[in-house]
C-alpha cells in the first residue's frame, strides 16, 4: 500500500447516524494525519436478529434495556447516498475512505462504489460465504482477527485466497475484541506469530485506552494501525467511551511517525548526526608521565584520554614493547611516528 505505517482512523458508528458528525470525523482524521478514515456499512436486518443481545460494553454505554442490538444498529445504518457524500468529503480533505462491510449486500455496495480495499471486521472471520464473496473481488484485504485462534485465522486466510485474492494483497491485523481491552489481554507478540506463521504483512487493530500499545506495535513491525476515535467520549453511543478524542488521535499519529523514523535500516553504523562526536567521546593513547628517548613503553606508561583523534586504545598491542624515538612529556598524545 505505502512504504510507511498506514494509520486507519476508525470512525465506525461514532457518527450516531448524523451526516454532519460524520463529516466532522473525516475532517478530524485528516487533520490528525491519518491515511484512512473508516466507517461501517451494514443493514441491521442482515447483521443481527431481533433477539440478539448487546455486548456488555454496549450495555454499559447504552444501558436502556429496551434498546436491542437490532434497534441500536438500525439507527446507525448508512445508506448509499450517505456513503457517496462521505467519499466526496474524504476527497475534499485529502484522506482515503474505508468502510467495513457486515453483510453480503454491503460488500457489493462498497465494491460498486469503487473501493479497492476491503476491511474485514473480526466478527466476520468465521463467515465463509462473506469471506468468499470478498475474496472473489481480488482486491486488497485487511483482516482483523479479534476473538480468533490461529486455526480460524488460517481458515479465513485460505478462504480468501481460494476465492481469488492474492496472498500478497492480504494484511492480517492482530486484535482483541473487548472495549476497552485490558493491557494484560493485548498479547502483542501474537502479531509476530501471525507474521511468521503465514508470511504475510501484519498490523494491529487497537481497542485499549490510550495510545501506547499501537505505538509499541509499530516498533514491532506493524504495517497498519487501526484505532477508534470520536469527537467527544461523553457522546451517547456504543463505541465513544473506548475511542480517542481528536487531540489524542493527532498525538498517536505524530508518535507513530516519529517511531517510523527511529526504526532505521537495521545496519549498525554511526549515524550522520553522531559522527562528529566520535573524537569528542572516544579516547586515544596518551603518556601517563614524561618518557625519555630510547625507553621501552610499558602499560604503566600509558593512559587513555579524550579526544579520540589519535591512536585508538584498541591498538595498544602495537605500542607496548616499542621504544620512543624522542623525549616526550606527560599527557602527550602518542603517534606512531614517535616510535622506533
Amino acid at each position: 500500500m505505502t512504504d510507511h505505517t498506514i494509520v486507519i482512523a476508525e470512525a465506525g458508528v461514532n457518527h450516531n447516524g448524523d451526516l454532519e458528525i460524520a463529516k466532522k470525523l473525516i475532517e478530524v482524521a485528516a487533520q490528525a494525519g491519518a491515511d484512512y478514515v473508516k466507517f461501517q456499512s451494514f443493514k441491521a436486518e442482515k447483521l443481527a436478529s431481533y433477539e440478539a443481545r448487546k455486548a456488555d460494553y454496549q450495555l454499559e454505554n447504552l444501558p436502556d434495556s429496551e434498546i436491542t442490538q437490532y434497534t441500536m444498529l438500525k439507527e446507525l445504518e448508512l445508506n448509499y447516498e450517505f456513503h457517496e457524500k462521505l467519499i466526496g468529503h474524504c476527497s475534499l480533505h485529502d484522506i482515503k475512505f474505508l468502510s467495513s462491510p457486515f453483510d453480503l449486500d454491503s460488500i457489493e455496495l462498497l465494491h460498486n462504489l469503487g473501493l479497492n480495499t476491503f476491511k474485514i471486521p473480526s466478527g466476520e472471520i468465521t463467515n465463509l460465504p462473506y469471506l468468499q464473496k470478498i475474496g472473489s473481488y481480488r482486491k486488497n484485504v485487511i483482516l482483523s482477527t479479534g476473538m480468533a485462534n490461529i486455526g480460524e485465522v488460517e481458515d479465513a486466510l485460505y478462504a480468501l485466497i481460494n476465492a481469488g485474492t492474492n496472498k500478497d494483497n492480504i494484511t492480517i491485523l492482530h486484535c482483541n475484541t473487548e472495549y476497552p481491552t485490558p493491557f494484560e489481554d493485548v498479547n502483542l507478540r501474537a502479531m509476530l506469530t501471525l507474521r511468521d506463521a503465514f508470511k504475510v504483512n501484519v498490523g494491529y487493530s487497537d481497542h485499549t485506552s490510550g495510545i501506547e500499545v499501537p505505538i509499541a506495535a509499530v516498533s514491532l513491525g506493524a504495517t497498519i494501525i487501526e484505532k477508534h476515535f470520536t469527537l467527544d467520549r461523553s457522546m451517547a453511543g456504543p463505541d465513544h467511551k473506548a475511542s480517542l478524542e481528536p487531540e489524542e488521535l493527532k498525538m498517536m499519529v505524530r508518535s507513530i511517525r516519529n517511531i517510523e523514523k527511529c526504526l532505521g535500516s537495521g545496519i549498525k553504523i554511526a549515524s550522520p548526526s553522531e559522527e562528529k562526536n566520535k573524537s569528542i567521546a572516544r579516547k586515544s593513547i596518551h603518556l601517563a608521565h614524561n618518557i625519555c628517548m630510547g625507553e621501552v613503553i610499558h602499560p604503566k606508561d600509558l593512559i587513555m584520554l579524550r579526544p579520540g583523534d589519535g591512536i585508538t586504545p584498541m591498538q595498544i598491542t602495537r605500542i607496548l614493547g616499542r621504544r620512543v624515538n624522542k623525549n616526550l612529556k606527560k599527557g602527550h598524545k602518542l603517534k606512531f611516528m614517535d616510535l622506533s
